[in-house]
């Protein structure tokens, strides 16, 4: 049987990301309720790091210990993937020793190939082009806080990166309203924007875009690899600081997300990410119960 892969969040129907999110709660309960759940008991999962991380490679590792199994940390340094092994070498061979492989890379092609080659599941932990399981645990947090997102409007502030390509396909499967505030220059990926057009709407204006909105998302200004950018990005991103202002024009309601690490005083103010409507540290905890679910429907039959 063919493996099931998850590179995207377009490779779950709507109702498989709706009952995800809601198994996802049902993991975290149980968790919290001390109840012992290893449907992994002695499968393994890899994780091929090729960009850092904290929160991805935390998460995975702990919920495969909380599901009985083990987790193998791999970094460039740690593989021959590192010294140029061809990746559909390496996807082979690891998937004939492991039960799920998770990659974090830098180009999107990178993991397509990696799971075409791989006769085990694939799951993107990023890709400069999307970050799907970030996505698994924002809308898990909006729906513990907030309940069903269908219908809602979300509003995007910043780069029209991975997170927000991302979002831009949360919106199409859980269909709600994403308003895109960026500034000129910074627009998400063509491809994306045809794909989702429906749900989306791309502004200039991060007040307009913020308006009665219900929940207010933000990412760093440069992203891993863009560092050589920050001075050129934070003088076109200054407008675009989600403020106590911006929050102030929200519906009274809104919530705060940002995936993390945050720099107060650029994409967000202290006041905001510290504040009482910032649920980002539910946001990242939630990392680790979504991600449960996700390799639960991958590998338990």
């Amino acid at each position: 049987m063919t493996a099931r892969h998850f590179l995207t969040l377009t490779d779950l129907s709507s109702d498989e990301l709706s009952a995800l999110l809601h198994r996802a709660i049902a993991l975290k309960a149980q968790l919290r309720n001390g109840e012992s759940y290893q449907p992994l008991k002695n499968r393994v999962l890899a994780m091929v790091f090729e960009k850092s991380s904290t929160r991805t490679r935390v998460s995975f590792e702990v919920g495969m210990a909380q599901f009985g199994g083990y987790a193998i940390f791999l970094s460039p340094r740690d593989t021959q993937l590192g010294r140029g092994e061809p990746i559909e070498d390496s996807a082979r061979v690891l998937s004939s020793m492991a039960d799920c492989i998770m990659v974090r890379t830098f180009e999107h092609e990178k993991i397509e190939r990696f799971a075409e080659f791989s006769s085990v599941p694939v799951i993107n932990g990023l890709t400069d082009e999307v970050h799907p399981c970030q996505l698994l645990a924002d809308m898990q947090t909006y729906l513990e806080h907030r309940g069903e997102i269908r219908g809602k409007t979300v509003t995007w502030i910043g780069d029209g990166n991975n997170m927000c390509h991302s979002y831009m396909h949360a919106a199409q499967l859980l269909d709600f309203k994403l308003n895109i505030a960026c500034p000129e220059g910074y627009d998400p990926g063509q491809e994306f924007v045809e794909a989702t057009a429906s749900h989306i709407e791309i502004m200039r204006d991060p007040v307009m875009a913020c308006k009665d909105s219900d929940l207010i998302v933000t990412d760093v200004w440069a992203s891993m690899g863009q560092e050589e950018e920050q001075a050129r990005r934070e003088t076109a991103f200054a407008p675009y600081q989600v403020t106590a202002d911006l929050m102030n024009v929200a519906s009274t309601d809104a919530l705060f997300m940002h995936c993390l690490p945050a720099h107060r005083g650029e994409e967000v103010s202290a006041e905001v990410i510290d504040g009482s409507q910032s649920v980002v540290w539910d946001e990242a905890e939630n990392r680790l119960h979504a991600q449960k679910a996700l390799l639960e429907f991958l590998l338990v039959e």
